[in-house]
């Protein structure tokens, strides 16, 4: 089919693999049972089928989505056996997932237009958010920019060590304060410090704390305001990083933080570690708002930038 093609580099695509290697056994297994003793599909596979999406995480919606898309299929092609499911099912997803118009990045990339660049990073604690911050900065430094990060999650000591060890680790400039500072404080001297050294991206942590959505709602409005007065329509993107391996929770996260706040690009960590891997099928589905990015391992290089296409190929790749 067209929507595959080599998108990735050889070792960017083993990567992938190897991090959806859980979700994927983990599906197959539930696939195979599925269908076992069946040689076409029929309304018992398809409603079989519809159980193995839901318990895989791709989510209530988007499950309906894609029995629907196999239903119109079955009764066009009249007879359709199960061992063609696989591919079909991969089809289907690409083809739902394409009507999005994103997750087709190939390359880490931010605007050239805006300078700097600010990407403010929120999300619970304990998701991934200091690590997610790290290693973008790795990347985003390794195609030559200026990199700045902000300390701006002062609600625990450990976060700013954290931020530190990978500012260190990656050789970019961190700005912090002690523990207990303003965050928007934080987020001003900040982008203060990135202007004058002629920065091209900002990354910002914040605090991780979502057991009053108004005062999260208040904290973060008062940093974008901020920002605001360094750098105008600042921030640029607001990335809020989900943990993959918490399935439905994620989506859960991601509907209470788009109520706090404005969030622009979600990015999904720790898939190489659980078999919920079919979290981003249904979060790329169902939220207005773009995968980015995802964790498929610990090392510095496994976090990619989310391409749907590569994603589904290896998610369904036997």
């Amino acid at each position: 089919m067209s929507l595959f093609k080599n998108i990735f580099s050889k070792d960017k695509k083993d990567t992938l693999d190897k991090g959806l290697e859980k979700s994927k056994t983990s599906f197959f297994g539930k696939l195979s049972k599925a269908v076992a003793g069946k040689s076409k599909v029929d309304d018992e596979v398809l409603d079989n089928l519809e159980e193995v999406l839901v318990t895989s995480d791709v989510g209530v919606d988007t499950t309906l989505k894609i029995i629907e898309r196999i239903e119109e299929r079955v009764a066009r092609d009249k007879y359709m056996g199960t061992e063609e499911l696989n591919a079909i099912l991969r089809e289907e997803i690409a083809g739902l997932l394409s009507e999005t118009h994103v997750g087709e990045e190939t390359q880490f990339a931010i605007p050239e237009d805006k300078k700097p660049y600010v990407i403010m990073v929120v999300g619970v604690n304990g998701v991934g958010k200091t690590t997610t911050i790290g290693k973008l900065a790795h990347q985003f430094k390794n195609q030559g920019l200026k990199v700045v990060l902000g300390a701006g999650d002062t609600f625990r000591a450990a976060a700013i060590d954290q931020l530190q060890v990978w500012a260190e680790r990656v050789d970019v400039p961190i700005v912090k304060q002690k523990m207990g500072s303003d965050p928007a404080s934080v987020a001003f001297d900040t982008l203060n410090s990135a202007v004058a050294e002629n920065a091209d991206l900002v990354l910002i942590d914040t605090a991780g704390r979502l057991h009053n959505k108004v005062n999260l709602m208040n904290e973060l409005s008062k940093v974008k305001r901020v920002m605001q007065k360094v750098v105008p329509d600042a921030p640029h993107d607001v990335l809020l990083v989900l943990d993959g391996s918490t399935g439905q929770n994620a989506f859960e996260q991601a509907k209470q933080f788009t109520k706090a706040t404005e969030v622009t690009s979600l990015a999904v960590t720790k898939l190489d570690g659980t078999a919920k891997g079919g979290v981003v099928i249904g979060i790329s589905d169902q939220f207005q708002i773009p995968v980015k990015y995802i964790g498929v391992g610990e090392g510095i290089e496994d976090l990619q930038v989310f391409n749907k296409y590569e994603f589904v190929d290896s998610f369904f790749k036997m």
